[in-house]
């Protein structure tokens, strides 16, 4: 097996409680109630401009011009798959791209992005890189896992918001993000590679069950 495959194994308990949550199933099927869905998008929008500014972070600790490439095309790819839309979704349950930027993030967004970000400024490309991946992994895998019940989702809004994980632009990117982690974790620890991305895996069920219940700051 490849570092890739060593660590989807090592995670398959977290990951079969990310695709059973139901938040994800509820949306895939249709029945999530919406004002979750609401809360949900405003918060990730928190969560994705973190992540293009953890990228920027990640690119400038690849050691060759060929890996800092790499980091750029997988930058360009999620611009492209999941933030072009953004402003749509938006707009479609009744806020604006200013809105979801003033929200307040909830302790789970916070702690989730602040681990990122810290593990890019403080730790090795390899061990940044691979601690991004579960995020855009799995929601891929979530999209295949659950293909069946969208089929049957009558939900339009619904539908084209899980319907941007399974286009080719966005497998793409997960690809990319494999091989990365594949090409450039060969040398490196596995055990440090494992921990961060077991770690990266529980903040993803950490994040999909503080949207499904609205877990906020205490007053």
């Amino acid at each position: 097996m490849n570092i890739t495959e060593r660590l989807r194994k090592d995670a398959d308990d977290i990951w079969k409680e990310i695709k059973e949550h139901p938040f994800v199933v509820e949306l895939y099927s249709g029945g999530l109630p919406q004002d979750k869905f609401e809360f949900y998008i405003l918060q990730d929008y928190y969560y994705l401009v973190r992540a293009i500014r953890n990228f920027s972070i990640i690119s400038s600790k690849a050691e060759s011009i060929d890996v800092m490439k790499d980091v750029t095309e997988i930058l360009h790819l999620e611009a492209h798959s999941e933030l072009q839309g953004y402003e749509d979704f938006l707009n479609r349950i009744g806020y604006s791209l200013e809105d979801a930027a003033n929200i307040e993030p909830i302790p789970a967004n916070v702690s989730y992005t602040s681990f990122l970000l810290s593990n890019s400024s403080l730790n090795s490309f390899e061990v940044a890189i691979t601690s991004v991946l579960p995020c855009f992994w799995s929601y891929a895998e979530i999209a295949e896992y659950h293909s069946d019940k969208l089929k049957d989702n009558h939900n339009d809004l619904y539908k084209d918001w899980a319907g941007v994980y399974s286009t080719d632009s966005y497998l793409e990117l997960v690809e990319k993000l494999k091989n990365l982690v594949n090409k450039t974790g060969k040398d490196h620890e596995y055990e440090d590679l494992k921990d961060n991305f077991i770690t990266a895996s529980k903040y993803e069920y950490m994040f999909w069950d503080a949207v499904y219940n609205k877990k906020k700051w205490p007053v």
